[in-house]
């Protein structure tokens, strides 16, 4: 399920050096050579082989970050516009300089040293950045301190590029919002098609990491914000385990399901991503609470992972579209190819809430947002002070659609309250179903396509979505889900979404990489400008 659907029904941040080679863990591996990479050898690119010429010294953090910087000006500010990035980091090319002098003192800090990282900005970061959400109301919002997962990239060695665009709020303003809007950044648009949603709420962060505008990038997701961009803009999203990943320094929607995630174009470069922001946090009361250390996601990347696995596909999803039936059966039949065996069960019927994940997002995102705000350096203080604000400032602020969303969520009481209580009562028999379904079935893992094709942006209706959304359930359970490409359907990419159990992880990301090797499917964009005139 999808949040529109719903809205309108109402520590491993340290890595041995030789731990990440390009044999091990990427797909398109380029031959050797004493040549220096030019700056088309760079795009497309896998961290895996930025890491190995940085040391081989054929490149270096700073001519990695100079290219993206450039890369961001011809393509996200001019050219296509795609307005993924709404802020540049003024310190990332002195972060790289110093990334690289300690690559050349001997210094190594793992697979992602000297490698630069957008960030959503809805993500506290404690340098001369704004956190806004992407609203004109947080604008000056510099952060007193790093969010958890942006101090792990930080003792990781990554170079913090900038902050990426988003839905406004997280897509949770209004129920008709257009995914990729905000008042502070623009439309996002979709790099496959120009007029085309990237989807949301992390539009930014998939889009930059599809048009080669950073290595890796962080999203974050509640229901289907990190999986949907992915699955329209071409590129692989991990959304994790509530609780894998610390929500401290987010500005937040949901205590129970809101979770941060890597992007990547790889599947390896984002299991890359998730080893470094994963670890326990004593300010998140969801913390990863697992007596062992977190896992080294890497050493998951097997091509044989698929061998002798039974994966659940979603039958209610197929003869909805011919195109997108086309593109699941060949993914199903290269599973089975690989040693899979395929089942076809109603996974998707455990989401069933009857509204109460509608009641409970606007019960936590008031109690969040209001706790949030009153410790940040916002003028705004409150849900009540935003209201008030976007109403003063109706013409800049809400140009397009409005604040219903807001408005209902100030009306709800606290989260002592009996109607608070009985909606997440309902929201935790999603997670024990799920975990029935797998059981009955003995399953592995469940999948089915993550969104449809990617309908036109319009910024008056609002986003028009295509059914599917596979990764509902686990968004609802609290569950990981990983999303890859599936193809492509008239030049838009449609991705495939593979749910776990909590803290599955490794299995997931061995199935995900398993696939991903076997079909090959990521397409750099073309910024075709509409259908029909490719």
């Amino acid at each position: 399920m999808k949040r529109r659907t719903f809205i309108n029904l109402a520590s491993a941040a340290s890595f041995a050096p030789f731990a990440f080679t390009i044999s091990g863990c990427t797909s398109q591996s380029k031959e050797k050579s004493s040549e220096k990479p030019s700056e088309n050898d760079i795009k497309e690119m896998t961290v895996a082989e930025m890491q190995q010429l940085m040391q081989e010294n054929k490149l270096s953090a700073r001519k990695l970050t100079q290219f993206y910087l450039d890369q961001i000006k011809t393509i996200d500010e001019n050219g296509p516009a795609l307005k993924s990035v709404i802020e540049l980091n003024p310190d990332a090319l002195s972060i790289a300089d110093a990334m690289d002098q300690e690559r050349k003192n001997g210094k190594l800090r793992g697979p992602l040293h000297g490698i630069p990282v957008l960030i959503k900005d809805n993500i506290d970061t404690a340098d001369k950045m704004q956190t806004t959400a992407g609203s004109i109301a947080l604008a000056g919002n510099i952060a007193s301190k790093d969010a958890f997962v942006v101090k792990k990239l930080r003792e990781a060695g990554a170079v913090i590029l900038g902050k990426t665009n988003l839905s406004e709020w997280a897509n949770f303003r209004s129920s008709r919002s257009s995914s990729g809007w905000s008042s502070r950044g623009g439309q996002t648009k979709n790099p496959y098609v120009l007029d085309r949603s990237p989807c949301g709420s992390s539009s930014g962060s998939g889009v930059a990491v599809a048009a080669n505008l950073c290595a890796v990038a962080i999203g974050t997701e509640t229901n289907g914000s990190i999986a949907c961009p992915a699955s329209m803009n071409g590129v692989v999203g991990i959304k994790p385990t509530v609780g894998l990943v610390s929500r401290s320094g987010i500005i937040p929607i949901s205590k129970t399901q809101d979770t941060a995630g890597p992007f990547g174009r790889t599947v390896a470069d984002a299991a890359a991503l998730l080893a470094v922001i994963a670890g326990a946090d004593p300010a998140d009361p969801a913390r990863y609470a697992g007596n062992e250390p977190i896992p080294d996601y890497l050493k998951s990347l097997n091509r044989d992972a698929l061998k002798g696995k039974r994966i659940g596909v979603e039958k209610s999803f197929l003869k909805q579209h011919e195109a997108i039936d086309s593109l699941l059966k060949k993914a199903l039949d290269q599973m089975e190819s690989l040693g899979a065996e395929i089942v076809e069960i109603e996974f998707m019927k455990t989401q069933d809430t009857e509204g109460a994940e509608s009641d409970l997002l606007q019960f936590e995102f008031k109690d969040g947002v209001n706790r949030y705000l009153a410790g940040s350096n916002a003028k705004v203080k409150s849900l009540e002070g935003l209201i008030a604000f976007n109403n003063t400032n109706k013409a800049k602020a809400m140009p397009y659609f409005q604040q219903e969303l807001f408005e209902t969520s100030q009306q709800k009481g606290d989260l002592e309250s009996k109607e608070y209580k009985a909606a997440l009562r309902k929201i935790n028999q999603v997670a024990d179903r799920l975990n029935r379904e797998f059981e009955k079935s003995k399953l592995d893992a469940c999948c089915g396509p993550a969104t449809g094709a990617s309908w036109c942006i319009d910024p008056v209706n609002g986003d028009f979505w295509t059914g599917y959304g596979s990764y509902g359930p686990a968004a609802i359970a609290g569950f990981p889900s990983i999303t890859v490409p599936m193809g492509n359907v008239s030049e838009l990419p449609v991705g495939i979404s593979f749910l776990g159990r909590a803290f599955s992880e490794p299995e997931l990301i061995g199935i995900a990489y398993a696939y991903e090797q076997a079909s090959r499917n990521r397409i750099a964009p073309k910024f075709i400008e509409s259908i029909g005139k490719a």
